[in-house]
């Protein structure tokens, strides 16, 4: 028999978990507008940019209940994300790797994902890969991208550019007038 072809655009989880499948591909960041988005100002991807994923399914065995569907994820992307440092192009590999429990219905889903340690989802018969993989590779950026030494001299910052620390006045002066101006002599 031969087996069934899947869209990762409109994957029917019960039947991918059942069968055992996997997926794998690429795709151009610029195709995940909001992954694309986090990139740098300067930087635009390019068609060369890509995102490689993998996708397996799983129907596990469960003591006493009906067998689980599972979902397991793994992404890879090449990003240039900027530094928080010197506000510059940092390249950063960012990937993703989870596994998700599928369940009937969005209320046992809310329930079983508050009482166990599993991302939960509720089953579908028209998931997006696309998207679910792009959620998870928002959520491995990095939180502070940064060079690990900066390519330039960082410049630093006292305030005012134009005016010298000396020039500046003392905000604690006024202060210091109003109180020896109420001692006695």
């Amino acid at each position: 028999m031969k087996p069934k072809a899947f869209d990762a655009r409109k994957l029917d989880v019960e039947a991918f978990g059942r069968e055992g499948s996997t997926l794998e591909g690429e795709w151009p960041i610029r195709d995940l507008p909001r992954l694309a988005a986090s990139t740098h100002a300067d930087v635009s991807p390019t068609d060369a940019d890509r995102v490689r994923w993998t996708c397996r399914g799983e129907l596990r065995a469960v003591r006493g209940g009906p067998p689980q569907v599972w979902l397991h994820l793994e992404a890879t992307a090449e990003l240039v994300l900027e530094c928080q440092r010197c506000l510059g192009p940092v390249p950063c590999a960012v990937q993703a790797q989870r596994s998700f429990l599928f369940v009937s219905g969005e209320a046992a889903a809310a329930e079983l994902d508050a009482d166990c340690e599993d991302d939960v989802l509720a089953l579908t018969r028209s998931l997006d890969v696309q998207d679910l993989i792009e959620d998870e590779l928002l959520l491995s950026l990095p939180l502070v991208p940064r060079h690990a030494a900066c390519p330039q001299p960082l410049i630093a910052s006292t305030g005012d550019a134009g005016e010298p620390d000396e020039a500046r006045p003392n905000p604690f002066a006024a202060l210091a007038a109003l109180k020896t101006k109420g001692r006695p002599n």
